[in-house]
C-alpha cells in the first residue's frame, strides 16, 4: 500500500503546485462531459481517454524532471534548460495529439448538432 500512497501524494503535489496540471485535469473533465453528451463509440472513448492518460502522465513526468533539474543545479545551465524544454515539448506533443483526436471525434458530431 505504501507505493500506492506515495504515488497518490506525488499526483496531489503536482495538482496543487502545477497550474498546467490543473488545466489538463479541466480538459479531462471536458472530454468526460463531451463523451457523455455526444456519445462516441466505445473505441473512440478508449482512444480519447488513452490520450487523456498520456497527457496527464507526460505532465507528471515533466514536473518530476523539472524538480530533479532544480535539485541538481540552481544555475542556469544550457543542459538543464534543454532537459526542461524537452520535457515540456513532450507534454506539448501529447496535448496536440489529444486535441486533434478530440476534434476528429467530437467535431463532426458538434457540426451535425449545430447545422
Amino acid at each position: 500500500m505504501r507505493p500506492f500512497r506515495v504515488a497518490c501524494e506525488g499526483i496531489l503535489h503536482a495538482v496543487r503546485s502545477e497550474r498546467n496540471m490543473r488545466l489538463h485535469l479541466l480538459s479531462a473533465l471536458l472530454v468526460f462531459i463531451f463523451s457523455i453528451w455526444l456519445q462516441p463509440t466505445r473505441l473512440e472513448t478508449v482512444i480519447l481517454f488513452g490520450w487523456v492518460i498520456a497527457v496527464i502522465s507526460m505532465e507528471l513526468m515533466n514536473t518530476a524532471i523539472e524538480r530533479t533539474v532544480d535539485l541538481v543545479t540552481k544555475d542556469v545551465h544550457p543542459l538543464a534548460k534543454q532537459a526542461k524544454d524537452v520535457a515540456a515539448g513532450a507534454v506539448l506533443v501529447a496535448s496536440f495529439g489529444a486535441a486533434v483526436t478530440a476534434l476528429i471525434i467530437f467535431g463532426p458530431r458538434l457540426w451535425n448538432m449545430l447545422y
